[in-house]
């Protein structure tokens, strides 16, 4: 009778022994699935593992080209000059250097030219010869500096063939005619710097010294030549002689 009143005038059904027992076993069995998921003490998680291999796309592509757009001040350029027919071709190099402002180095020359006079330091006195006819270039070398230069550091020397084979050769002395075009290869510098040789061992390593003019004032700057030399020392072979060399003990 109280077990039907129970059923029948209370909204809650009584539970019996089975379905707690049902109850606790899911409890539990939940609990250990929690317990296992968590991490145990001192264990160390394996993250996802990453696939092997190069990803998609990541090959080695080219990579783009380096422009230089300016030019260091003390590289070399190459240029192939031509000299007209009747020019002279060391009046046309010197100008160049002077309009560029920059140094020339004569590297080759062909062509012929006419009437040249060479002056040969081998032979007795740095006799003058004066050369008449048409003349094939065999060699050609020089070098130029523009404005003011020390004394003998510009002009060409040339090796001349005639037309009955015989071989010339000596340092230009003034003109030097071309006959048809006249092909010269040469480079082009700028900031050289005069150097005198042989360095004194207590001048290497030690500051320049600074220029002074005429009656102990600073030389003016203006009057420096692109390659180190003040003013008197220009055109001046005096100012420029190079020290004896020590006779060598056997």
């Amino acid at each position: 009778m109280a077990a039907s009143l129970a059923v029948a005038g209370h909204p809650c059904r009584k539970l019996d022994e089975g379905d707690a027992v049902d109850d606790d076993e899911m409890l539990a069995s939940k609990e250990s699935d929690e317990a296992e998921d968590d991490p145990k003490e001192g264990a160390v998680e394996a993250g996802p593992r990453r696939p092997r291999g190069r990803p998609p796309g990541s090959k080695n592509k080219p990579k783009p080209p380096i422009f230089i757009t300016r030019d260091s001040p003390s590289a070399l350029r190459s240029h192939v000059m031509e000299v007209a027919s009747g020019a002279d071709i060391s009046e046309c190099i010197a100008h160049f250097a002077r309009r560029r402002q920059c140094g020339i180095n004569v590297l080759s020359g062909s062509g012929a030219v006419a009437n040249v006079t060479l002056r040969q330091p081998a032979a007795p006195g740095s006799a003058v010869v004066a050369l008449q006819g048409r003349f094939e270039i065999l060699s050609l070398a020089g070098t130029f500096l523009p404005g003011a230069a020390p004394a003998g550091s510009t002009g060409l020397t040339v090796y001349l063939a005639s037309g009955q084979g015989q071989v010339v050769g000596g340092i230009v002395v003034g003109a030097l005619v071309a006959v048809g075009p006249v092909i010269v290869v040469a480079v082009t510098f700028s900031n050289a710097i005069y150097e005198r040789l042989p360095l004194e061992e207590e001048d290497e390593g030690l500051l320049p010294i600074a220029r002074v003019g005429s009656g102990g004032l600073p030389a003016d700057p203006s009057l420096l030549s692109m390659y180190n030399l003040p003013a008197p020392y220009l055109n001046d072979p005096d100012g420029l002689a190079w020290a004896h060399p020590r006779p060598l003990s056997f």
